[in-house]
């Protein structure tokens, strides 16, 4: 497949380097400074410095977020870690003051947002350590992130994305169309038609009341945490959003959906989320309903991000296996443990 029309061709990667290598001057690195890019997904994510001083930058994808859209994250961001809820990056400025830069483009395609964040160390989690453990102490967090967000008084200006079904498998298809899925054929198509069907209803039926629906991470998976000794630290903020609580389950577990201990690592969640904030039966028995929504968000965002190595490296396998757990969830099947 032809890479036109997609983000973050080796061209584009190129031409940012050389942007970002006259940007960080004004952090207060050498120009000669070590850039090394770290990850491309949504964004492109470069480390910038070695040793002590090394700070982490991110280049946004273009039409995504807005300048306003980022402001607001920041915001939150902000009052998150002024209120002691957890350790999360703190958005850097440069010399004159500037958070949010712009980094030019060519051929009269706009410029990306680029916002420069202080560096903490840890490392992500997998799926060969103790999860259960690390669950635990993310339900806590996460319910502490929802308590926040419920009682913050955001600026008048505030812009996030909703994350609701609309905007997940409807017309406003904020990460693209699920029908697009790489591999993805008619069969498989009219399986998960079906599961979109039933998520709809069960998402209508438990509904968008403030206790359950609300401004949250919205992509709390394994790669946006970071474990330093017995601390949980959360970075990427990017795609935070108005959505269900109960969905920041659902992206915790992203890309994992298919692995036999989801329930248990749904209970061990639970367990954590329960000390600081209510569970109803409803919010538990809501969870595979979330957790299929955002497989099949998934889905839809390879598809849409065919030039990044994750869509590249388990695009097709990722579409068999939605299709599998969307055959399971009809039957009343999926995380049944």
């Amino acid at each position: 497949m032809s890479d036109a029309g997609l983000e973050f061709t080796q061209d584009v990667l190129d031409g940012l380097i050389i942007h970002v290598r006259g940007l960080i001057p004004s952090y207060g690195f050498n120009a000669d400074a070590e850039v090394a890019l770290l990850n491309i997904s949504e964004n492109a994510t470069f480390r910038i410095g070695s040793g002590h001083h090394q700070s982490i930058l991110r280049v946004h994808r273009q039409n995504y977020h807005t300048f306003t859209e980022i402001s607001s994250e920041l915001a939150w961001m902000e009052d998150i870690r002024s209120s002691g809820i957890v350790e999360v990056p703190v958005a850097l400025s440069d010399e004159h003051g500037t958070t949010i830069q712009t980094l030019p483009s060519h051929g009269g395609v706009p410029g990306r947002h680029a916002v420069m964040f202080s560096y903490l160390p840890g490392k992500a989690p997998s799926v060969e350590e103790n999860l259960p453990h690390w669950f635990t102490v993310l339900g806590e967090v996460t319910a502490r992130l929802h308590r926040h967000s419920m009682a913050w008084t955001p600026p008048k200006w505030f812009v996030r994305h909703v994350w609701d079904a609309d905007a997940m498998h409807g017309a406003r298809k904020l990460w693209g169309a699920w029908q697009s899925a790489i591999d993805l054929g008619n069969d498989g198509k009219a399986i998960i038609g079906l599961a979109v069907d039933k998520i709809r209803h069960e998402l209508g039926e438990y509904g968008q009341s403030p206790d359950r629906f609300g401004l949250v991470h919205a992509d709390l998976r394994l790669a946006n945490l970071l474990i330093d000794g017995d601390r949980l630290k959360v970075i990427d903020f990017d795609d935070s959003g108005f959505s269900w609580h109960m969905y920041d389950f659902a992206a915790a577990v992203s890309f994992i959906e298919h692995l036999p201990n989801i329930p248990e690592l749904r209970d061990a969640w639970l367990d954590g989320y329960s000390k600081k904030a209510p569970v109803t039966s409803q919010d538990r028995n809501i969870i595979p309903t979330m957790v299929m929504t955002r497989r099949i968000l998934l889905m839809a965002w390879l598809a849409s991000h065919r030039e990044i190595p994750l869509s590249k490296e388990i695009g097709g396998l990722f579409t068999e296996q939605t299709v599998m757990l969307s055959e399971l969830y009809l039957r009343d099947r999926y995380m049944t443990g």
